[in-house]
């Protein structure tokens, strides 16, 4: 119901636009002459269409619009799924799913490899003359087994009463299949069949591991007939299942061509006994052609005319099947589109963009059950607030070396076996954070790590960079001092650092938190060198004739014509930053979006995958927004100098 409503909404809000945005432009008066930015502000209905059409667009190829309008169009067509698959080596059998038998291919294949053995053999300079002889002799009796099965005179007439019997199977089945009442379901069969149907669940159904607590692969689509067609189709799948493998057991081997297999094997087996240590390529040869003669003995090879009967059988029964498809037919081609539901077996599964494209509606819903603290994802929960007692907080900012710094001896326990406090002791309880205080609520979860992570190391990169930037766009010894260092770091990708700080620096925090650094510390410089090197020489001149010191010109006029440059450089940096933060929790991490991500994608678990991509860009688009604020509310001559 919701995606029908969201559907509905996503038209009307599009269309809605539309027609406001045509009637804005007739009657609003721009006096801004076009290529001005003015021309450019505004324009939220145009971003409502925008986001519009994506989330239409991703609602029909993700087929969530077909699960909305058609919950049960999944399970019916796994049950054509299954008749397609059951019926599906009978077709490939005649010219049907193919262009040709597939016993003509397999006779004119089988042929033109025996023809080449035959010629390597006769223009080989390693066999002799009797090897020649005797391996051309085996080719000619395989050769000549094919005509053995082809010939219709040779054929048994127990294999033709059982094709007879194949075929009058499937005639019976197609003949039922087309009653409505079809296959004659007692009511307590029907009573079973609905008790599965709701234990089975709906179409991507969510599992959740109670013992865990953590999300496990979704049911894609349900397997068991929820409805009356889909009955239908299942009770002809596993008929035709039956009659399929029927034919396929049965074999055209009349008595002159069992002898005659049976000659040439042992033929081939006594001559390769015979075969020395040295007469290894004839006895590779020899086995080739009794692997042919296998392959020949075990396909589905008949007359030209002798399986017609089953073959009108078989077409007769497709178009029976698409007949009773009826209107889901429709519903599959328009609803589904870029693929469809396949089946192998019983079980049946999304093959598309349906596939690998979750649906909207599952994303949300399995975002939502993400969210709660006692699912998570790998028992860690994506946010949430959990009480630390601020003494923690200060055993982190402390360091443990301000105890051993101090004069005195730990203290020691008496010959009472008890700890008497002395006031190193009690200094080193309180750098370490082991004492009470009082609690405050902190975040923690995977998104709040990643998000750290990345705000720590563009903190650093911007407290270092932005200094060191400014001073070599000022100062001859600090560019070229510092530059070589720079220029040489900064090409080298962040992912080819990243396996190294890991190595030195560990998997915890401080290893990601130093990469992310180095990243966004090359472009933390470079923007801020840029700026400072790009400051119009006038506006310095103009504040060294006003008497203005060093101090004040960098305070007043360099600053704040390099701030711009700055300002896109932490734009540029966020984006960077938030890559290789996914890259660095991929090769180690027990938490954070990138290490979420890099389970899912192991358990294929395309919901997951999607949710992280999308926290990760709103975090990122929540960075950029921030920082255009920043942008208008603190270098508001941006632009118009």
């Amino acid at each position: 119901m919701l995606t029908q409503i969201v559907t509905f909404l996503i038209f009307v809000a599009i269309i809605g636009c539309i027609l406001y945005g045509r009637r804005l432009i007739r009657t609003e008066k721009v006096d801004a002459v076009f290529g001005n930015p003015e021309r450019a502000k505004g324009g939220v209905h145009w971003v409502i269409v925008g986001s519009s059409a994506i989330l239409l667009t991703w609602l029909y190829y993700s087929w969530d619009i077909a699960k909305g309008f058609y919950p049960q169009s999944a399970n019916e067509l796994c049950q054509v799924a299954k008749v397609n698959d059951s019926l599906l080596g009978l077709k490939y059998q005649f010219p049907i799913a193919e262009r040709q038998f597939k016993s003509t291919y397999q006779i004119e294949n089988e042929n033109k490899n025996l023809e080449e053995i035959k010629i390597e053999i006769e223009n080989s300079s390693v066999l002799n003359n009797q090897e020649k002889t005797q391996l051309i002799s085996f080719t000619d009796n395989t050769i000549n087994l094919i005509p053995l099965l082809t010939n219709d005179d040779l054929m048994e007439m127990e294999t033709r009463r059982q094709i007879d019997e194949i075929t009058e199977e499937i005639n019976f089945l197609t003949s039922n299949f087309q009653k409505p009442d079809y296959p004659f379901e007692t009511d307590s069969d029907k009573a079973n069949r609905l008790k599965a149907v709701e234990e089975q669940g709906g179409w991507s159904l969510v599992k959740v591991d109670a013992g865990s607590g953590s999300i496990e692969n979704t049911i894609e689509v349900p397997t068991v007939p929820a409805t009356d067609r889909g009955l239908k189709f299942n009770a002809a799948a596993q008929e035709l299942k039956i009659i399929s493998d029927k034919f396929f057991k049965l074999r055209n081997h009349n008595p002159q061509f069992k002898n005659s297999i049976k000659q040439i094997k042992d033929d081939v087996k006594a001559y390769r006994k015979s075969l020395g240590d040295n007469q290894e390529i004839a006895s590779t040869y020899a086995k080739d052609i009794v692997k042919i003669a296998r392959r020949i003995e075990f396909a589905s090879i008949y007359p030209p005319n002798a399986l017609d009967g089953l073959q009108k059988a078989i077409v007769e029964f497709d178009k029976a099947q698409r007949d009773v498809q009826g209107g889901l037919r429709f519903v599959d081609i328009i609803f589904f589109p870029t693929g469809t539901i396949v089946a192998s077996g019983d079980n049946c599964s999304e093959q598309g963009s349906g596939r690998w494209l979750p649906k909207p509606s599952d994303t949300f819903n399995k975002f939502i059950l993400m969210l709660k603290p006692s699912v998570g994802y790998k028992d860690i929960p994506l946010l949430w607030i959990e009480m630390v007692d601020v003494s923690k907080m200060i055993g982190f900012i402390l360091p443990d070396w301000i105890a051993d710094i101090l004069p005195g001896e730990y203290p020691v326990h008496t010959k009472d076996g008890k700890v008497e406090q002395n006031f190193k002791g009690g200094v080193l309880k309180l750098v370490t954070g082991d004492f009470e205080l009082f609690k405050v609520p902190v975040p923690y979860g995977h998104i709040w790590d990643s998000f750290m992570r990345v705000f720590l190391g563009l903190v650093f990169g911007i407290i270092i960079g932005v200094p060191l930037g400014l001073f070599m766009g000022l100062n001859r010894f600090a560019k070229g001092f510092f530059d070589p260092l720079i220029e040489l770091y900064r090409p080298v990708p962040p992912l080819a650092w990243a396996p190294l700080i890991i190595s030195v620096l560990g998997i915890d925090n401080s290893g990601k938190i130093f990469l992310l650094f180095m990243v966004s510390l090359s472009i933390m410089i470079i923007s801020a060198r840029a700026g400072a090197s790009g400051t119009q020489l006038s506006k310095i001149h103009a504040a060294h004739s006003l008497g203005a010191s060093k101090k004040q010109i960098l305070r007043y006029v360099i600053f704040p014509n390099s701030l711009p440059e700055i300002l896109t450089g932490i734009r540029v940096a966020v984006g960077m930053c938030w890559g290789t933060l996914v890259a660095a929790e991929f090769l180690a991490g027990t938490t954070g979006i990138g290490f979420v991500e890099n389970v899912a994608k192991k358990y294929f678990q395309y919901e997951v995958i999607w949710i992280t991509i999308f926290i990760m860009g709103l975090l990122g688009l929540l960075f950029d927004i921030t920082l255009r604020k920043l942008i208008d509310k603190y270098i508001p001559w941006r632009g118009k100098g």
